[in-house]
């Protein structure tokens, strides 16, 4: 187990614990971090094995915490306001009250829906991540950003990505990299996405360097490198956090996480995209796959702006590819009917958009009102065959 990384957040500072073998031991971390429940709800991600599930919850009861169980679809349709309303019955039935905590087992979507209920139960009560994929790992359960989608039917069925929830940070992370054994390699190299993200706006090229040497190992499963994996790219996202826990920094802070994440949103609520051309069967795209193709477009706009040069670009987009993951899509629709879909982002001001570019390799900054001819550009840079 590697040293925790700490999200300085003064009195609602937490560790986020890493390494092999480490969930079975969440009674105890809970105790280190004086987190003292009497009941626990676990959601569980019906993906997730139930022997890690039982385990977890064995640890629970072994230290005295009544534990009980609910489970939720990791889908984008099944992260509603809908789901949250069942989970809160949940919890209300399991009793818990105030000094009681959820606790989130499996993906970013499982984490963002528990931790949206813990934060609207009775005015809000502790959440426990406990991530299971690398892309909940090193992203999703780091920060406090929770929510689900809202499914909007105005004439064109529309899906907001996150537009409803709270920032709510969690009390404790406990990532387990032994679970990630259990990951389809499709799924396990989505978080590699969120990855090269994170190498791409350190401020120097150390964790772009790191992560595509140790690319390989980190695909074959070696737990030390997934370890070091987590561990670094956690560190890029406390610091962040820690900086602008709210995303309000005009100048960039937490929202140069989001880089490639404004194409990202747009391109991941069309049905019908699959990763690979050749097998439609795969569709819809994964959150990592979409967030590959969003860094594919925003690295292409950085060229046309002059912010990045053309080798750097194919430098990323060889990662990105190394990494298992697409650069381009085929029946992308029109550039400006994914260019509308992108006004929906929750980071639209006044109806601009506000897009993360890369500058160079390893830095990346905001730009607002961008051309809609760069925009639609940077979207035709990205359509396959």
């Amino acid at each position: 187990m590697s040293p925790p990384v700490r999200v300085e957040l003064g009195a609602r500072s937490y560790d986020v614990v890493i390494g092999s073998g480490v969930l079975d031991r969440v009674a105890s971390f809970l105790a280190s971090a004086e987190i003292c429940p009497a009941r626990i709800l676990l959601v569980r991600d019906t993906g997730v094995p139930e022997a890690h599930a039982q385990a977890i919850t064995d640890a629970l009861r072994a230290a005295g915490l009544e534990a009980h169980q609910t489970t939720l679809d990791p889908s984008e349709r099944a992260k509603s306001l809908e789901t949250a309303e069942r989970l809160l019955g949940d919890t209300a039935r399991a009793g818990l009250d105030r000094h009681d905590a959820v606790v989130a087992l499996g993906g970013g979507i499982t984490g963002d829906v528990a931790g949206f209920v813990a934060s609207a139960y009775r005015r809000g009560v502790r959440v426990v991540q406990c991530p299971t994929t690398l892309l909940a790992m090193v992203d999703a359960s780091v920060g406090g950003k929770t929510g689900v989608n809202l499914a909007l039917d105005d004439g064109a069925e529309r899906l907001l990505k996150n537009f409803v929830g709270a920032f709510h940070q969690p009390s404790l992370v406990v990532a387990d990299v032994a679970t990630l054994a259990s990951l389809e390699p499709r799924v396990l190299r989505c978080g590699l996405g969120e990855c090269i993200k994170h190498a791409l706006i350190t401020g120097d090229t150390d964790l772009l360097d790191w992560t595509t040497s140790s690319l390989d190992d980190a695909l074959a499963g070696d737990a030390a490198v997934l370890t070091e994996l987590v561990r670094k790219n956690v560190a890029v996202k406390a610091r962040l956090v820690a900086r602008d826990e709210r995303e309000t920094d005009a100048s960039g802070g937490r929202a140069l996480l989001n880089l490639g994440h404004t194409f990202a949103h747009a391109i991941e609520t069309i049905p019908s995209l699959s990763p690979d051309p050749e097998d439609a069967s795969l569709a819809p795209l994964m959150h990592g796959e979409a967030v590959a193709l969003g860094l594919a477009a925003a690295t292409a706009l950085a060229v046309d702006l002059g912010r990045m040069t053309g080798a750097e670009r194919d430098a990323v987009l060889w990662l990105i590819g190394r990494a298992g993951l697409p650069t381009s899509v085929a029946s992308l629709p029109p550039s400006d009917q994914v260019a509308r879909r992108m006004l929906d982002d929750k980071k639209t001001l006044g109806g601009r958009l506000r897009l993360i570019v890369p500058e160079g390799l390893g830095r990346a900054g905001v730009l607002e009102g961008v051309d809609a001819g760069a925009v639609g550009h940077a979207i035709d840079a990205i359509r396959g065959p």
